[in-house]
């Protein structure tokens, strides 16, 4: 096991991402997310696009997971769907590439094994992070030889789990296997979540919405707040 997988053991990562639309969109609100994870003692970042990633590494010192959401005609696979991403990530200097590994069609018709094989030849020092959305795909990525496994697409493929909160079941399925460390990431909200997730044999946990999207955390109060009203009119 690497040195800078070994940095996330038992660690929070936090995802400091945000899309054109939303309100922290650049590259310098997301090095400040990112400094302020570290300031409070997470393990790692998890970042989106060149520039955000190496906007944070100039400015934070934690590990980076790197990925690049691209959109391709004819293809449901954005998270970082060919070899051109992948370099572009690895350029920019995250320590480690998260892939879409699910079984969905991916652009020009390669195959997630392909491009396993292709990142490998090309950046035989990059750590892979499978992120993967049932058992039988994570199971897969072990076997392919992937260093990570992450739970991110659970939820996010209409075949795989449909659930308000974190996948904790195909954590712990995934984590039995003993074979490669599993991240578990999606939905989670709470501590106590984290906890279960660590609970079910988590390796590390990624929090993204719930520390770095203040626009969704706002709804949730927001929500909480109209149901208590609605409530006691009720």
């Amino acid at each position: 096991m690497s040195e800078v997988i070994h940095r996330f053991k038992e660690g929070m990562v936090v995802s400091c991402q945000a899309l054109e639309e939303e309100p922290l969109f650049g590259s310098e609100n997301m090095a400040a997310m990112a400094m302020a994870a570290e300031a409070g003692g997470a393990a790692g970042i998890r970042a989106n696009t060149p520039q955000d990633i190496a906007m944070i590494k100039r400015k934070c010192s934690l590990p980076v997971i790197g990925l690049y959401k691209h959109t391709y005609a004819g293809s449901p696979v954005y998270i970082t769907p060919t070899i051109n991403e992948v370099r572009a990530v690895v350029e920019a200097g995250a320590d480690l590439v998260a892939v879409d590994a699910t079984k969905r069609a991916r652009p020009d018709g390669i195959t997630f094994d392909e491009l396993y094989r292709a990142i490998r030849k090309n950046f035989p020092a990059v750590p892979i992070v499978a992120d993967v959305s049932t058992f039988d795909e994570g199971a897969a990525a072990m076997e392919l030889g992937c260093d990570l496994i992450s739970t991110t697409m659970s939820g996010y493929t209409p075949y795989s789990t449909q659930a308000a909160g974190p996948d904790i079941e195909l954590v712990a399925q995934l984590a039995k296997l003993k074979r490669v460390p599993v991240i578990a990431e999606g939905r989670i909200w709470t501590a106590e979540e984290c906890l279960a997730c660590f609970d079910a044999g988590a390796y590390a946990v990624v929090v993204g919405t719930a520390i770095t999207r203040p626009q969704e955390i706002t709804k949730r109060f927001v929500g909480a707040i109209s149901q208590y009203i609605q409530s006691r009119k009720n």
